[in-house]
């Protein structure tokens, strides 16, 4: 199995906990406009994009640990809230740093961002504007590695490109494991049949039955954004069939 490209269209799926950089929640700044700036050279290369981006920064859905009984599906759409204030920001700071972007939302709320339109998404994305999908799949019980899935299916997006703590899929836990070892390339199969924590068993399944690749890279990588779209350097964990 080797690696596609190059790749024209991709969906970034980004956490919500690295936007809170080192303050461990909130939205820092900082780290958005970095992302803008590494963003800006692969834009320049006529590479559309896409960002789903999570929550965890503000609040993690139904899996957040509260003293307070909060119910699934009630956390779940607070989580949804959550991505949407996180894509606001992306919007406004990359606005800021000269790349232009807009928030299209799985729940209508039009006076904070555009309704989810597959045709409107890729007219956007055509005209070189990053399209940021907030508000998950708009659904409780679905996470957004699920959301992010959807929409690269929906866009028709070459790659999901998913950005981790770690330089891409091991065996087990690198951070407890000083024998862990990093896949190179591995199967949506093997995946899924090795319970392997990249992304959950539908966002997976999803990407399969579509064929939809995802490459798993490190964030705090500063080259690997370039290197994977504009250089076509192998690096992080190519996920496929």
């Amino acid at each position: 199995m080797g690696r596609k490209g190059p790749y024209k269209r991709v969906l970034l799926k980004l956490s919500g906990e690295v936007l809170a950089g080192s303050a461990g929640s909130g939205i820092d700044t900082n780290v958005i406009s970095h992302v803008a700036k590494l963003l800006k050279p692969i834009l320049l290369q006529k590479i559309q994009i896409g960002i789903v981006i999570g929550a965890g920064n503000i609040f993690r859905g139904g899996h957040q640990k509260t003293t307070i009984n909060i119910d699934r599906v009630v956390g779940d759409k607070m989580g949804m809230l959550g991505t949407l204030i996180n894509s606001m920001a992306i919007q406004n700071i990359f606005s800021q740093n000269g790349i232009s972007a807009v928030v299209q939302s799985a729940i209508e709320i039009p006076r904070i961002a555009e309704f989810f339109d597959q045709k409107k998404a890729l007219n956007h994305l055509e005209k070189e504007c990053v399209v940021v999908f907030g508000g998950g799949t708009g659904n409780p019980f679905f996470t957004t590695d699920s959301a992010a899935a959807l929409r690269a299916s929906e866009i028709h997006a070459d790659v999901i490109l998913k950005a981790t703590k770690v330089d891409g899929v091991y065996d087990k836990d690198p951070v407890q494991y000083n024998d862990a070892q990093l896949y190179k390339t591995i199967s949506f199969s093997d995946v899924l049949q090795q319970n392997l924590k990249v992304m959950d068993s539908a966002a997976i399944s999803l990407c399969k039955e579509n064929n939809i690749p995802i490459i798993v890279y490190n964030f705090y990588d500063e080259t690997a954004l370039s290197d994977i779209l504009i250089k076509g350097v192998e690096k992080g964990t190519y996920i496929g069939e």
